[in-house]
């Protein structure tokens, strides 16, 4: 086609050859999606920049991703980046905002559950404004989390299998004993169990500090075939007082996480 000067401009095929930082910087700054799946494909060379730990590497040092241990770095960082990205809270409403909305109540005993503000105590995440109160008889609530709705493919949980943390904060009220209790459960297609994290039931005696505390597990080296998470958590009071005097609930959380990051 002409264009107004008369010159007829030809694309040969050939694509300019460019020095290597110049090359890095220029998909340094291309949507990291796009670097993936289209300048990828563009040829040999862009194949191996793309590829190469360098390149990720960068990009983890420019966007702020870090391992917690220095000591320890990614074997790939380009799943690294892509996971630290990626990394979020998988459950919905986990701090009260939105009353219960996202959340299936399995057992709603004594007086039911409630929401409550957070007064005297705060978390040590002091944005925490609200928890989940129980009562005098067992109360529990859930949530299913579907990982490939959520963006984690089969394919890429089979062969990858990063670590899943779960993080619950849970506190008794000062003048009455109360019990915690959590499980999580990894689930295949089927929504049958691979791996289950059930610990003890916590329980607090009556007149204690009240202070927040934090349950924590890594799910590691799973297996294949987690498609689910289902959590569960909840608890009682222990002296069966009519009103709201069981353990509370707030700030949970499920990520998928790189390996090395702690």
């Amino acid at each position: 086609m002409l264009m107004k000067t008369d010159v007829l401009v030809q694309f040969t095929g050939m694509l300019p050859v460019l020095p290597l930082d110049v090359l890095e910087e220029m998909l340094l700054n291309v949507p990291p999606q796009q670097v993936v799946c289209v300048c990828r494909l563009v040829c040999r060379e862009w194949k191996e920049v793309v590829d190469s730990d360098s390149l990720w590497r960068e990009r983890c040092r420019r966007e702020g991703y870090q391992t917690c241990d220095a000591t320890k770095l990614p074997k790939d960082w380009r799943l690294f980046y892509f996971l630290f990205k990626k990394r979020r809270n998988l459950l919905k409403n986990p701090r009260a905002d939105d009353k219960f909305k996202g959340w299936q109540i399995m057992e709603n005993g004594g007086d039911k559950w409630k929401i409550e503000p957070v007064e005297e105590v705060p978390l040590p995440d002091n944005t925490v404004q609200k928890y989940f109160a129980t009562s005098y008889l067992t109360c529990r609530k859930s949530q299913l989390i579907d990982l490939e709705k959520e963006g984690y493919r089969p394919s890429f949980m089979d062969d990858f299998q990063p670590d899943i943390i779960i993080s619950d904060w849970y506190a008794p009220r000062w003048d009455c004993g109360s019990e915690y209790e959590i499980c999580v459960e990894l689930l295949n297609r089927k929504k049958k169990p691979i791996k289950k994290f059930s610990p003890d039931t916590v329980v607090f005696q009556q007149w204690n500090d009240q202070k927040w505390n934090q349950m924590t597990h890594v799910f590691k080296n799973y297996g294949p075939g987690v498609r689910y998470i289902r959590f569960i958590h909840g608890g009682k009071d222990t002296l069966y007082w009519a009103g709201w005097y069981g353990i509370r609930v707030t700030n949970s959380s499920i990520e998928i996480c790189p390996s090395v990051d702690r």
